[in-house]
């Protein structure tokens, strides 16, 4: 996917533009985060929080113990008779799965959901080879057919109204025109069918792989991932490197969690644990799994001070809490990865100088932590991004020469009582309640009103305070006997 993360105000002018869009996506936000916290509460508060200490502990500890664990996955998933394959980057992805697809002479190709085929470009590399590749999970489809990138990690469609979603079927699919959900998912059911039957590469995702087990899981809500894992002769599965987990006990914590989180169920429709591909004797399943394990800058963000952000399990409650994603929806965040997760993660993984808007892109309220089941200290990490936009000189001109002067002022008592002198001075002329959008200060002054000054600055009120205060002491001291 072509990385728009620098044009993240532009994109938001754009989204702000259009009022359905946003209507639809704080709809569905709204929902999913009310039905979070249901779920997550479900049992009581302390129970709900202690899920969430025991994934973030279960998490943590996977990451400290990971290079082990990633030796111990692949030992474990090739004794199983999987492939594993290793990944530097999005290029050598691409080049498996093509690799892959030439040696089975594949042409038809299904996927289930996967943000890291998005990440890595996956199918454009695969319709550049020549191979036709049909996403079937419902919103992914969607969206394929409308040629736009996902704008959530788990709703990826959450940007489209029923109506919208009805047009495109009627003008690209032929649908006879209705407007009842279940008629339009059932057209849409009948037409990945046969596409079902006649692939011949099921390409997935993994939400985590039991390192003792070799065990690869994905946690869906509809059948298709299924029918991509087990029906082609080829199966695929596209895992980043920090979704390996320790134990079957953690993933049976984690399991719970996820779809807490994420959609508001105390459990997925779907749990697939995949252990090997079709053994002799056995009628289902493919004849070759391939598993490839993705780096793409994992190991750069593993070294750094940012490593708690691997914990995600890409569930997207921080998405469905966040004020700024609510206002301007996730195709604004220019990425994959949209939202809180993204403001971080993609500056991480594509470059601060390339998405420097990004760290900006947050209210800082918390929000995001708060509702994050692994307790991923997002508000912190978005504030040492902002501090190293401007240790490494990615500041605009502007703003810096803004800082330093407020810096200057800020640290001189003398210069300070001048600008609030000169400020008093000022606004009785100034109109109230009116904005002023000052040249190259317009991007923060056209949105905010001028506050009005107290009528007396805090520093001449606490000198006259401390003043009376000696005052009435030594008259206190004058009465004594």
């Amino acid at each position: 996917m072509h990385n728009e993360a620098g044009q993240f105000i532009a994109n938001a002018r754009q989204a702000l533009a259009n009022p359905p869009m946003l209507a639809a996506v704080k709809r569905a936000t709204d929902t999913a985060d009310r039905k979070r916290d249901l779920a997550m509460f479900a049992d009581g508060r302390e129970h709900g929080e202690a899920l969430r200490r025991e994934s973030a502990a279960a998490r943590h500890r996977a990451l400290r113990q990971l290079p082990a664990l990633l030796e111990q996955a692949e030992e474990r998933l090739t004794a199983n008779g999987a492939t594993v394959l290793w990944a530097v980057d999005a290029a050598e992805v691409c080049r498996h799965v093509q690799e892959i697809a030439a040696h089975h002479n594949v042409r038809r190709v299904t996927k289930s959901k996967s943000m890291i085929s998005e990440e890595v470009g996956l199918n454009d590399a695969l319709i550049a080879a020549g191979i036709d590749v049909l996403e079937t999970d419902l919103g992914e489809f969607i969206i394929q057919l409308a040629a736009e990138p996902p704008s959530h990690i788990v709703t990826p469609v959450i940007h489209k109204s029923k109506e919208t979603i009805r047009d495109l079927f009627v003008e690209r699919l032929g649908m006879p025109p209705t407007d009842d959900a279940q008629t339009m998912a059932r057209f849409a059911r009948e037409h990945l069918r046969a596409a079902f039957l006649s692939s011949e590469m099921g390409i997935s995702g993994g939400n985590f792989i039991i390192a003792e087990t070799g065990t690869l899981c994905l946690v869906t809500n509809e059948g298709n991932g299924r029918m991509v894992t087990t029906l082609p002769p080829v199966h695929v599965a596209l895992v980043g490197i920090e979704k390996v987990i320790a134990t079957l006990e953690d993933y049976a914590l984690l399991t719970q969690v996820l779809p807490r989180s994420a959609t508001g169920q105390a459990l997925a429709v779907y749990t697939h644990m995949i252990n090997a591909p079709r053994r002799t004797g056995e009628d289902d399943g493919p004849e070759a799994l391939y598993v490839i394990l993705v780096d793409n800058g994992r190991s750069a963000i593993y070294e750094s001070e940012y490593a708690e952000v691997l914990g995600c399990i890409r569930c997207g409650a921080c998405m469905n809490a966040c004020p700024i994603y609510e206002a301007v929806g996730g195709h604004a965040y220019g990425w994959v990865y949209p939202g809180p997760i993204g403001a971080v993660l993609t500056p991480l993984m594509t470059g601060l100088k390339e998405a420097s808007p990004l760290p900006n892109a947050s209210s800082l309220c918390g929000k995001c932590k708060e509702v994050c089941p692994i307790d991923i200290d997002l508000p912190r990490m978005l504030l040492d991004l902002r501090r190293d936009l401007v240790v490494q000189g990615h500041t605009p001109l502007p703003w810096l020469a803004g800082m330093r002067a407020w810096s200057v002022a800020a640290r001189s008592p003398r210069v300070f009582d001048a600008a609030a002198r000169a400020a008093h001075a000022v606004q009785p002329v100034l109109p109230k309640g009116q904005k002023l959008p000052l040249g190259p200060l317009a991007g923060w002054t056209a949105s905010r009103e001028l506050p009005q000054l107290a009528a007396q600055p805090f520093r001449a009120w606490w000198s006259e305070r401390e003043k009376r205060a000696a005052q009435q002491k030594a008259e206190e001291s004058d009465d004594q006997p």
